[in-house]
């Protein structure tokens, strides 16, 4: 079973090496869009933060008005009680975070934290694996990765008082990043492809 091992992992290395070389521009598009999207965020933290708890909000209403209609359609189905109390909870989350903004910031906050925090190890452990086998430019996605668990540190550490505009600024600084990380690996992979 181990000598099948190396040879499965050269094939999967081949074919992402090959699918970044074909696809380099959307990963250069992907890349751009974040970087954009983070500088507007960066520029404007507490609109930013305020217009995510929102749109949340209205995601939130309407997964639970479409739950209803749908728990109501069909009533006979295994679990009426389950899905009922499912899609009011949504509406129930969306409605607070429409009614009161500001506290959904507050609470937009601290999952946001715990989000960085994940996927701060997450884009290291993406970082070791890109060094080990696929690709140049893997330092990029590390630095992401702590700038994550940096990020988590900075709102952990001035925490409530933060709360007003960390969210729009985080989220802002991790797009910025996460655009760079892109458009550096796209770029390293048009290289490849024009060798």
């Amino acid at each position: 079973m181990f000598a099948v091992q190396p040879s499965i992992n050269t094939e999967i290395a081949a074919a992402f090496r090959r699918a970044m070389r074909q696809h380099w521009g959307l990963f250069l598009a992907e890349g751009l869009v974040l970087l954009l999207l983070g500088l507007a965020a960066m520029a404007l933290p507490v609109f930013a933060g305020i217009a995510l708890t929102v749109i949340l909000g209205y995601i939130f209403a309407l997964a639970g008005i479409v739950g209803l209609i749908s728990t109501f359609t069909a009533r006979q189905a295994p679990g009426f009680g389950w899905s009922l109390l499912s899609a009011l909870a949504a509406l129930l989350v969306g409605g607070l975070l429409l009614w009161n903004p500001l506290q959904g910031l507050v609470t937009l906050t601290i999952v946001l934290t715990a989000f960085f925090i994940a996927d701060g190890i997450l884009m290291i452990i993406l970082a070791i694996s890109h060094r080990r086998q696929l690709s140049g430019k893997w330092e990029w996605i590390l630095i992401n990765g702590l700038i994550d668990l940096l990020l988590a540190f900075i709102v952990l550490s001035g925490f409530p008082g933060t709360v007003a505009w960390v969210l729009g600024l985080l989220v802002g600084i991790d797009m910025l990043f996460g655009g760079v990380s892109l458009v550096a690996l796209a770029l390293a992979a048009r290289n490849q492809a024009n060798l």
